[in-house]
């Protein structure tokens, strides 16, 4: 299967193209913003090296977040619309799923800052059971991580310096999404249980009328 992984939620603007397993083209550009008016041209110029046309892909996998939220708004609107221009399945990928490494066996969490200044230190988490995502992204804070992987010890993947700190003996590898595990798990994930919509894992901070929590 033809698929093209796409990633814009990080502090870059990267795309991939796999077949079969196989790196056809694999692009990135570091940025923090501007991704929409590059991200057309990256995905052109991926196609070009692989020697396909936008019409022959076959899947394609976003990183749907958490993440910056105009970066993940970005690549979700850009993958649904080329998409239906292209006759492609569109699959979501969280950043945490993409930054799993293939094969993990047993339980594994992946961690990803959120929050990097004290003392409202915070973690986007998920966690699998050999490679299988068994709750959604959520955002805990250093507590409360510190607490879980006490209780119930995991292997944990990503990016996660203070709480090294917190935890000396904690073994911690190194891990962050892209582009290119988005489009290798675009193959075999279930488009229905994984749409492209942005994954926020912290509910909005927008207020309606009246002080209500927008949905």
């Amino acid at each position: 299967m033809l698929c093209l992984g796409l990633h814009t939620s990080g502090p870059a603007c990267e795309v991939a193209i796999v077949e079969h397993g196989v790196v056809k083209a694999e692009l990135a550009e570091a940025m923090t913003r501007g991704q929409d008016a590059r991200l057309p041209g990256l995905v052109q110029q991926a196609c070009d090296l692989a020697e396909i046309g936008l019409h022959d892909l076959q899947r394609i996998g976003v990183v749907t977040g958490p993440g910056s939220f105009t970066g993940v708004r970005v690549g979700v609107a850009f993958a649904r619309g080329l998409a239906l221009a292209s006759n492609a399945t569109c699959v979501g990928v969280t950043s945490l799923e993409a930054a799993l490494p293939a094969g993990q066996q047993g339980s594994a969490i992946v961690i990803l800052p959120a929050q990097r200044r004290a003392p409202d230190i915070t973690y986007w988490s998920q966690t699998f059971r050999s490679g299988e995502a068994t709750n959604p992204p959520t955002e805990r804070s250093l507590e409360d991580l510190v607490n879980l992987l006490k209780a119930r010890p995991h292997m944990v993947y990503g990016d996660g310096r203070v709480l090294q700190e917190a935890l000396p003996d904690l073994i911690i590898h190194a891990a962050h999404p892209t582009a290119r595990r988005a489009a290798d798990l675009a193959a075999g994930l279930e488009p229905e249980s994984h749409p492209p919509r942005p994954t926020y894992g912290r509910k909005p901070d927008a207020l309606l009328p009246g002080g209500k929590t927008a949905a």
